[in-house]
């Protein structure tokens, strides 16, 4: 084991630092290359899994308001569907800083989708409680309709940002 490597193990951030000063200096014999893969197979993984836990956000509420919203608003007339949509408006929001800061990501993203559309179905259903045969087996919204600030489903008349 060398001193790098022994330094990952004991001090992660003197470990990033002096990996950086290495490669700077093309110093590139004497990395720490075994954890150096590791975190770059990590760091891939971690923007994957943010852009799956945004996505799975954003679909079970866009399901919310597309299966629930009219008929609680038509119930309670105090129900505005606002608490969903600050949700709505805030994944959105996350999900195309993530892609404008990774755009690599696009090239995953409907692999993405179809991932977590199952696991947004069920919080949904939970959530809601209608019965999961009123959810969609695969997803009917794409990346554009997901990222439109304007696109909110079955919904006609205009979404007011107060």
């Amino acid at each position: 084991m060398t001193e790098l490597s022994t330094l990952y193990e004991t001090d992660y951030s003197a470990w990033t630092l002096q990996t950086a000063e290495l490669i700077r200096a093309g110093r590139f014999t004497e990395l720490d290359i075994e954890h150096l893969l590791t975190e770059l197979s990590d760091m891939s993984k971690s923007e994957r899994d943010e852009l799956a836990s945004r996505l799975l956000i954003l679909i079970a509420h866009l399901l919310k308001w597309e299966y629930q919203y009219q008929t609680l608003a038509e119930r309670w007339r105090d129900f505005d569907g606002r608490s969903w949509q600050r949700t709505i408006i805030e994944q959105r929001k996350r999900l195309a800083l993530r892609l404008r800061k990774s755009p690599g990501l696009k090239a995953v993203v409907n692999e993405v989708i179809a991932e977590v559309y199952p696991d947004a179905i069920d919080l949904a259903q939970k959530e809601t409680r209608l019965p999961i045969t009123t959810f969609p087996q695969n997803c009917l919204y794409n990346l554009t309709q997901l990222l439109d600030d304007d696109f909110y489903p079955n919904c006609e008349e205009e979404i007011r940002y107060d």
